[in-house]
């Protein structure tokens, strides 16, 4: 009766064990895929301030103005458009130069109307913002387009470094997730392996072997995904009391993806574990049980 107890005991220890491993590594992956979402985010954000100034001729008619304007709402690249007029230049202009300068132009307004075009993330590059630039050339009212190349080419090297850093990161935590993983799932089936080798003896196949150790590794695959999504589902909650600019970066609707994706991993990466070691065992004679 002892030997039996202990030996409930033992699995069981082994069962928590291999949860508890399952989750900490879930969790890990789980911050990851967050702040993957989160730099996704702020990248497009970036990406989003990146645009031209289109600068009007002073003789610009309404027309072609308005035509302007349709073109702006037409047109694919375009994710914003302002259109600011030559008053409003000049009042902004002054207001950095300041009154003496004000005084000096007495009166005099040499600067033109323009537009501020904001592009989307995916033409927030030189190559597409050229191309842009060139089919300006020659529409009528437009008189220049202005850009800087050099921002634009900084942020998105930035950007790529980043996010190679981050897939590096990510592909080497799910290599080791996968080891630690089926290392932990390994242990569990270990402590059943003379059950294994009992259940071979009197004829069962390695289907109905392996069965019952897949469905219950799924199981716990789900609890631990579950209990680190529990975990940064609190710790994100917290976060976003604490620093509300952080609801605009990360959304709860894309964690919600993070969450379903650690589900799916924990089950996927717990049965291969389970797969394998119970393979392992099913070839394994009775004195290789022993090592």
């Amino acid at each position: 009766m002892s030997k039996k107890r202990k030996s409930i005991i033992s699995t069981f220890s082994a069962q928590i064990t291999s949860t508890i491993s399952v989750t900490l590594v879930l969790l890990i992956l789980g911050i990851v895929a967050i702040l993957g979402v989160a730099a996704h985010n702020i990248t497009n954000n970036f990406k989003g301030n990146v645009g031209f100034v289109v600068m009007l001729k002073e003789d610009i008619t309404t027309t072609e103005l308005n035509a302007l304007k349709q073109k702006w709402r037409n047109a694919p690249y375009v994710a914003s458009q302002r259109f600011i007029p030559a008053e409003e230049v000049f009042n902004q202009e002054m207001e950095q130069m300041g009154e003496d300068v004000l005084e000096l132009m007495a009166g005099i307004n040499p600067y033109q109307p323009e537009f501020e075009i904001k592009v989307k993330p995916q033409f927030a590059n030189r190559d597409s913002i050229d191309n842009i630039k060139a089919s300006l050339a020659g529409v009528k009212g437009i008189d220049e387009v202005l850009h800087d190349t050099t921002n634009i080419d900084t942020i998105n090297e930035n950007i790529n470094k980043g996010v190679l850093i981050l897939s590096i990161v990510a592909a080497a935590l799910i290599l080791i997730s996968f080891v630690l993983i089926n290392n932990s799932v390994r242990l569990t089936v270990y402590s059943k392996r003379f059950i294994i080798h009992t259940m071979k003896l009197v004829g069962a196949t390695d289907g109905f072997i392996r069965r019952p150790f897949i469905l219950n590794n799924v199981f716990y695959g789900f609890i631990a995904a579950l209990i680190a999504n529990l975990i940064l589902a609190s710790a994100l909650y917290y976060f976003h009391t604490i620093e509300h600019t952080a609801a605009a970066t990360i959304s709860w609707e894309e964690v919600s993806f993070v969450f379903g994706g650690l589900i799916v991993v924990g089950i996927i990466i717990c049965a291969s574990a389970a797969l394998f070691a119970t393979n392992k065992y099913l070839r394994s004679s009775y004195d290789d049980m022993f090592k």
